[in-house]
């Protein structure tokens, strides 16, 4: 039974029932089977994951992050900025009055990563066509299940204040998983997260408890298991807690037995490292930005930089900017004449000397004119900057 079958059956949509889904029903209801390392793993406790919670922030916070230009096409096939457009407004500022339009990306593209059917909002409209205001769905408290019509057009059914809603494919913002199956990119990486969390968890035991002793004390003609129990508490009163790393005293009838690691706990280490990898690989996030700097060196890690920008932010600026522009811009006198496009400048503002370098090409090849290029260093226009010449050959044509 696949994702909207269950959700139908959850709702009651078979048979007109309606059912509001509890917490308690979230394993089935996100299709979070069972492990091999016998966890369920659910969107919530995926983020419970350290490789895990900090990739799908990396993704997040940075689609976050990224500024969104509405432009208009003009008649020599160039585009002007549009910031009069509704589209722009919504996000440059908020969403609504509650949600500021970065936090909005944020939380689309966390949902995304995190359920099954994607990141879902509703498109709230006015004056007939025109968007007004994008409110979130948060699917913690009301599933959706994506359907089709019979023309195969989706059409989206939630359960809100104990009915079911049926919601137009128009009407609705859907930023989708990138997961092949209906069942989401937690469910894909399911494994690979619940190792992670298996030596996460037993990694805290181990060191919580003390279950990893480094030594082992044996006593001679004690075997009663009052005089054993005595002996621990006189050991653990002297020699544990604050008073750990001193000198220790035993009595005669004492030994000590350091213990030494075996290969298997050598190697812990090594299979968090890879559990890390694993996730790097379902997510396309590089492994420093998880935290896993073990063959990270400076040339490289620029490098990885770039992999992050070109492999897995541009699928999401993709995703986004098709998802605005078939529900945000698809009246007939916008078609194809208003786009919305992310702006990656932001990738390059943190490293001066590659920034003032792209600007120094941009202006001798004649792309930019200085007075553009301190536009987008927020400075001040100069007279004589709007020419576009080449410095070397000071050769110039007016703008």
């Amino acid at each position: 039974m696949n994702f909207t079958s269950r959700l139908r059956n959850l709702f009651g949509l078979e048979t007109k029932a309606i059912n509001v889904v509890s917490p308690d029903d979230w394993a089935d209801v996100f299709g979070a089977a069972p492990t091999a390392s016998n966890i369920c793993v659910t969107p919530k406790l995926a983020m419970t994951c350290s490789p895990w919670h900090a990739a799908v922030q990396a993704v997040g916070e940075a689609i976050g992050g990224l500024p969104v230009h509405v432009y208009r096409r003009t008649d020599d096939d160039g585009k002007d900025i549009a910031n009069d457009h509704p589209v722009a407004k919504l996000f440059r500022d908020k969403v609504n009055d509650w949600t500021s339009a970065s936090s909005f990306r944020e939380q689309l593209t966390r949902d995304a990563m995190l359920f099954p059917g994607g990141g879902f909002a509703r498109i709230v409209r006015v004056n007939g066509n025109e968007p007004f205001e994008l409110h979130r769905i948060n699917q913690e408290k009301t599933p959706v299940a994506v359907e089709a019509n019979d023309y195969g057009e989706p059409v989206y059914k939630l359960a809100a204040n104990g009915r079911i809603e049926t919601i137009a494919f128009q009407d609705m913002f859907h930023l989708p998983s990138p997961s092949l199956n209906e069942r989401g990119l937690v469910h894909e990486a399911r494994e690979a997260i619940a190792l992670a969390l298996v030596m996460e968890r037993h990694a805290a035991r181990l060191f919580g408890n003390g279950a990893r002793p480094s030594g082992l004390i044996s006593l001679k003609n004690v075997t009663t298991p009052d005089a054993l129990m005595k002996a621990k508490a006189a050991w653990q009163a002297s020699n544990a807690g604050a008073n750990s790393g001193g000198t220790a005293v035993l009595p005669a009838d004492a030994a000590w037995q350091a213990l030494t690691l075996t290969s298997v706990d050598a190697q812990f280490h090594e299979l968090r490292s890879f559990a890390i990898n694993e996730i790097s690989r379902f997510t396309r996030v590089p492994p420093h930005m998880l935290g896993q700097l073990e063959r990270a060196i400076q040339s490289n890690i620029e490098q990885q930089a770039q992999d992050f920008l070109s492999n897995c932010l541009m699928p999401w600026v993709s995703r986004w900017e098709s998802e605005i522009r078939l529900k945000l811009l698809s009246t007939p006198d916008e078609s194809g004449a208003v786009l919305a496009e992310f702006l990656l400048d932001n990738y390059a503002r943190a490293d001066l000397a590659a920034r003032m370098e792209a600007y120094g090409k941009a202006i001798t090849n004649r792309i930019l004119n200085p007075n553009e290029v301190r536009a987008l260093e927020n400075r001040p226009p100069y007279d004589g900057g709007d020419t576009f010449e080449n410095p070397n050959t000071s050769r110039g044509v007016a703008a």
